[in-house]
């Protein structure tokens, strides 16, 4: 049987708009960049929904699909069979159905530290049902994880929540005291990556609007300016940030990764993947994916059900602001976009799938030349109930990357 030195594992959610209410899954693309040969498996897990975000434990044997759904989900890295699931009810009650454990940071192989409800906890994957809570995360809804170069501080984005509201906020939590800290920023950050050498990190703002000035769950996206921060996760304090004009093609990012030269990210709104330069944190550049009219057209299915979904989350005659700020976010395309780029450990190959298209694309870096483009199933081929007429999306969110 052949070996592929490259696995990349993308979260799936299947179709429609919004994936905190849809399916729970994972796909595996496997990639050999020698003759450009590759094959995938898709999964979805019964029972489970709002797939989101999924990561591999160092040893690289169990994947973890973090969801909002509110179940701690674990599968086989190879054969992506389930392992084990456990309800985070049982330790903590939630105030939205938003608040789930997406994301998580892996101490070892089996040890692992997680947010559920107000708190951290920690879980071993031999006794899932036995978390030790640790303490306060401080944020209003935690949202992506990453451990800092030392391994002393887990850093953490947050989302604003349909409770208790804006966010402007990010986390700092050290290992070493177990105590939080909360870091207040101008602009929500859900996302962030970290700084390969150093206790560094960066946020980068996600920006929406609350529909009808109040609904924090069914937002709309913010045609605002964007930033990224540079933060010293010893001090908690702001070094350096990056600030764009909101016609810049940077809203609704999703996955964040980091070369020696350039913060990498891409946006789902945008359809694009922005690269800032490090050095002067002013210099960028990005990778261009707005489908053609032509290409749009190709994509009825998708573009069509992306319209009823943006019109069953707002009222066109109270909201039509919103509405027409999403089409100048989104360059006037009625299309989601990127939401999985990861960069290899060599620095020579960046990973991307975009929900929209359907489709995962491998450029070389730092040349950002495609390389290899592949057009997935149809989720109809894994959920064979679905009407003909559905949106055949497999629904890409967030990833990880196992390189050689």
């Amino acid at each position: 049987m052949r070996t592929y030195p490259y696995r990349f594992y993308v979260a799936l959610d299947g179709n429609g708009i919004n994936g905190f209410e849809g399916m729970a899954g994972v796909c595996l693309f496997l990639f050999d960049p020698s003759d450009n040969a590759y094959a995938y498996k898709v999964q979805y897990f019964d029972g489970a929904a709002a797939g989101h975000a999924t990561t591999v434990n160092p040893g690289r044997t169990v994947g973890f699909l973090g969801n909002a759904g509110q179940h701690l989900l674990f599968y086989d890295a190879a054969t992506l069979d389930e392992v084990d699931r456990v309800s985070t009810l049982q330790f903590e009650v939630n105030d939205t159905t938003l608040r789930g454990s997406t994301h998580l940071v892996w101490l070892d192989d089996t040890e692992f530290i997680t947010a559920v409800g107000d708190y951290f906890y920690r879980f071993d994957l031999n006794r899932l049902g036995k978390g030790e809570r640790l303490g306060p995360h401080l944020l209003k809804l935690p949202h992506a994880m990453k451990r800092t170069a030392s391994g002393r501080y887990i850093v953490y984005g947050g989302m604003d929540s349909p409770v208790t509201g804006e966010a402007r906020e990010v986390g700092i939590y050290d290992l070493g005291t177990g105590e939080a800290r909360r870091v207040e920023l101008p602009a929500t950050c859900w996302h962030l990556a970290v700084h390969p050498t150093e206790d560094l990190f960066y946020p980068v703002s996600f920006r929406v609007a609350p529909q009808e000035g109040r609904d924090w769950k069914d937002w709309a996206i913010g045609f605002a300016k964007e930033y990224a921060f540079e933060i010293d996760a010893e001090s908690g304090h702001v070094l350096r940030h990056w600030a764009v004009g909101r016609e810049t093609p940077a809203h609704l990012n999703s996955d964040i990764t980091i070369s020696d030269r350039e913060l990498i990210f891409c946006n789902g709104a945008s359809q694009t993947i922005v690269c800032v330069d490090l050095a002067s944190f002013a210099e960028w550049r990005f990778i261009d994916e707005k489908p053609s009219l032509r290409k749009q057209a190709k994509v009825a299915r998708q573009v069509s059900n992306q319209a009823y979904d943006a019109l069953a989350r707002g009222s066109m005659f109270t909201s039509s602001h919103h509405f027409l700020s999403a089409l100048r976010a989104s360059r006037f395309t009625v299309l989601d976009s990127i939401y999985a780029t990861m960069l290899s450990g060599d620095q020579s190959l960046l990973f991307t799938a975009n929900r929209g298209m359907n489709h995962i694309t491998i450029y070389d870096y730092p040349s950002n030349r495609m390389r290899l483009r592949v057009k997935m199933p149809e989720l109809h081929e894994y959920v064979p109930s679905l009407p003909r007429l559905a949106d055949p999306r497999l629904g890409f969110h967030h990833s990880h990357l196992v390189s050689p």
